[in-house]
């Protein structure tokens, strides 16, 4: 299935599970700084795209109908194929997208084309990530499947050409409702409306979390999960994966 088509069927709650969170905003727009005219790649319905984009690239019309009035305005096509002149941004951003890319290193090659200044991405270390306790003791099968989905973030370093990699930790009160953000709030996983937001769960490929998702809500409702995770009922960030990854500089 084509990531377009996968996002009309997936993506038609986005804008209401998905929204952003400030404090991963605040990270992403200090990346950009200096910046006047962003593409945003894989756009989506437009979470984390900043003030000064001028573009973005997204396939899926799903997605696109639910982006905000006023937003950039959005061109249906791939981050393999941005229909942008050479260094015509300043700056090319990319948020949890790329592990939806049929071709990566092309995409990522696309964005070096057309910034003429800085490239940044947000993606998930799949080392750090499938340590997680959800994937760990619950979706261990599912989570070794989403790991193959993306490359070690060295790997996605060096087809940016070398970039500087900042670890980006989760708020135990994240906004947005993607795979990692629940990780002090496990009942959220229980809710077929947040999971509907998660590509993790909604891929037609993925392995089914039927029976791991039965087994969290059995430790919720005997304590067991609440014991073995008592450590993280007192932190206020924690560190599930997430990686910005930024190279050049802005105008």
């Amino acid at each position: 299935m084509s990531m377009d088509a996968l996002y009309d069927t997936i993506g038609r709650s986005y804008a209401d599970t998905r929204r952003p969170d400030p404090r991963i905003a605040a990270t992403i727009e200090r990346a950009l700084d200096g910046s006047s005219a962003v593409v945003n790649v894989g756009a989506g319905a437009g979470s984390y795209e900043p003030p000064q984009t001028r573009w973005a690239i997204e396939p899926s019309q799903t997605m696109i109908d639910q982006r905000r009035p006023g937003a950039a305005p959005a061109i249906r096509s791939t981050a393999e194929r941005i229909p942008l002149a050479d260094g015509e941004a300043d700056a090319a951003l990319a948020v949890l997208t790329i592990h939806h890319w049929s071709d990566l290193e092309a995409g990522i090659a696309e964005m070096r084309r057309v910034a003429a200044g800085r490239v940044v991405i947000l993606t998930w270390d799949p080392v750090v990530g499938t340590s997680h306790w959800l994937s760990r003791d619950y979706l261990p099968e599912l989570a070794a499947w989403d790991a193959t989905r993306f490359l070690p973030i060295e790997d996605v370093a060096a087809l940016m050409g070398g970039a500087e990699t900042t670890v980006v930790p989760i708020p135990h009160d994240c906004t947005d409702g993607f795979m990692g953000a629940f990780w002090r709030r496990p009942e959220a996983y229980l809710d077929p409306a947040v999971r509907a937001g998660i590509s993790f769960f909604s891929h037609p490929d993925a392995p089914s979390s039927d029976a791991g998702l039965a087994r969290l809500g059995d430790d919720l409702k005997n304590g067991e999960w609440q014991r073995r995770n008592a450590e993280l009922l007192e932190l206020d960030e924690f560190d599930v994966g997430y990686r910005l990854l930024s190279m050049g500089r802005a105008s």
